[in-house]
């Protein structure tokens, strides 16, 4: 191993184990590491380039674990989990009647607690509201006896039983103790009532006030209108944005000079390089179906060798973080107004269990009369009922604690984001940033308790804040609307678009890019033509 070099492997983790290396960048010494040092750690969570070279001083011996191989051993390990707690639920008459999502949801939820052999895990007489499901290890079942000073023995409990259940239903006087009876203690799943009963309220509260036939309808006149739209029929003015993929250009229709369109172009070699086919076909579903005012509009699609195309509505009033960031911050009413049409985004979307994953100001436009819509919808995802997904995507200063583990995420991790965001718009920066990716995921795990909140977050905004970023996703906030913070907000004004918003962007036309950043022309060569087929269906 004494010749090995490290430099351009993406997708391996490292854990060092006897010799000795040297670390460097563009050929200057760094650090030399010993044995006990791990690298490449950022490796197994994402596709990304290495930051410096390893080679080996002497000679080595490593561990290796490839990021795929490492991520399905997660999923496998957290899908086995779930299912061996949602079928303990199925067990106990109170769960028996709750659909398979709701089972799920609930099994999300429980925490594993362990007892030395002769605790009491439940006393007789005392009040409780927590439940118990024996994971490992057995215990016994005794009750007083009002004539003997000794405890009767009634039963013995082991894996698969429970106890505790009517604390979940408000009969919190234990009627029997409960002892750790096991030499090698006992492993119980935990609910207590309060976060049972939070967890089934907002199961109730799951929104239908968006219809899909309304979105069926809306695809059914876009077609008509833009079927014939041929990629010649657009010319390009000016552009409004450029991505990891390409450019966003404004655009209008050579026969209608009355409005303009952003056409966002990307470069079909890329995406292939970075593995992103599923990703680009899963933004144009679920864009093209969506008819909801607080999401940007798709109208239609374009491929040619190079490059695949998607004309959408352009906002010209700009993005909501090129206001935030020649303003500071914003005040309190104002991060309340445009949280509040994330949160009708979020709504439309978790209501067809969509999540979207890559909430952030820049992710935020304004339309030319100052409302906020939510676009890029590269990392969204379909999910099926009470199902998680494992695909590690997202900003660095937004990703939630349970896409860092590789625990699997679903639309709570967009809770956990909104909360993010709601901290940088009335701040200016988001609460968790570190000096790479890497510090800024630990930063995370540390927690939202870690971080201190500066003076001008009032009281209400932070209590918010803290709900929807708790580590366990099925303990935060998702009826937001309800909450104080939000009192006396004018929803339905919101809704309806009659709510004056708190920024009026200025645009004098059709074609008015003022509220863009300058960009200059594309200096890169054109890509290579990818014909291989993947895009078929765009």
């Amino acid at each position: 191993m004494m010749c090995c070099v490290i430099s351009h492997v993406d997708c391996i983790y490292f854990l060092y184990i006897e010799g000795r290396v040297e670390v460097s960048r563009e050929n200057k010494y760094l650090s030399t590491m010993t044995s006990g040092k791990v690298f490449g750690e950022l490796a197994i969570l994402y596709n990304c380039k290495r930051t410096a070279t390893i080679k080996a001083a002497t000679d080595c011996k490593l561990w290796a674990i490839e990021r795929q191989c490492f991520q399905t051993i997660m999923m496998r390990t957290g899908l086995i989990r779930q299912t061996e707690y949602t079928d303990f639920l199925k067990s106990v008459p109170i769960f028996k009647d709750l659909p398979e999502e709701t089972l799920i949801k609930i099994s999300d939820v429980l925490e594993e607690t362990f007892y030395n052999a002769g605790d009491y895990i439940i006393r007789q007489g005392a009040r409780g509201d927590t439940f118990f499901i024996i994971n490992k290890g057995k215990v016994k079942v005794t009750i007083k006896q009002s004539n003997n000073a000794e405890d009767k023995y009634i039963r013995t409990l082991q894996k698969g039983d429970f106890f505790g259940e009517k604390a979940l239903q408000g009969d919190d006087l234990r009627t029997a103790n409960i002892i750790a009876c096991d030499p090698d203690g006992v492993s119980c799943l935990v609910i207590d009532r309060e976060t049972f009963n939070q967890l089934i309220a907002g199961l109730d509260e799951i929104r239908t006030r968006y219809k899909d036939d309304d979105a069926s309808e809306r695809m059914s006149s876009t077609n008509k209108e833009f079927q014939n739209l041929k990629l010649s029929d657009l010319q390009v003015l000016a552009t409004l944005g450029v991505g990891g993929f390409g450019r966003v250009e404004l655009v209008q229709v050579n026969s209608d000079t009355s409005r303009s369109f952003a056409l966002k172009q990307m470069k079909k070699s890329q995406i292939v390089e970075t593995r992103q086919q599923q990703h680009i076909m899963s933004e144009k579903e679920i864009m093209g179906e969506a008819n909801c005012e607080f999401i940007v509009k798709l109208f239609k699609t374009f491929k040619d060798q190079k490059y695949l195309y998607m004309l959408m509505e352009s906002c010209l009033g700009g993005e909501l973080w090129t206001i935030l960031r020649d303003k500071g911050h914003f005040d309190d009413s104002t991060t309340r107004f445009y949280t509040g049409c994330v949160v009708e985004a979020f709504d439309y979307l978790h209501s067809r269990n969509i999540i979207y994953r890559d909430l952030k100001p820049e992710n935020l436009l304004l339309d030319i009369t100052g409302y906020v819509k939510l676009v890029d919808f590269g990392f969204a995802k379909k999910l099926h009922n009470g199902r998680k997904t494992w695909t590690f995507c997202g900003t660095p200063e937004y990703v939630a604690p349970e896409v860092i583990l590789n625990r699997g995420h679903d639309i709570s991790a967009d809770y956990w984001s909104l909360g993010v965001l709601m901290f940088e718009l009335l701040t200016g920066t988001p609460p968790f940033t570190g000096a790479d990716p890497m510090k800024t995921y630990n930063i995370i795990l540390k927690g939202i308790d870690a971080i201190e909140f500066p003076r001008n977050i009032t009281r209400n905004a932070r209590v918010l804040i803290k709900k929807l970023c708790r580590d366990n996703p099925a303990e935060r906030l998702t009826e937001v609307q309800k909450h104080k913070w939000f009192d006396g907000f004018n929803w339905e004004g919101l809704r309806n678009r009659t709510l004056t918003p708190p920024i009026l962007p200025k645009v004098r036309s059709a074609i008015d890019t003022s509220n863009f950043d300058n960009y200059p022309p594309d200096a890169d060569s054109p890509p290579p033509d990818d014909n291989s087929g993947w895009d078929v269906n765009f």
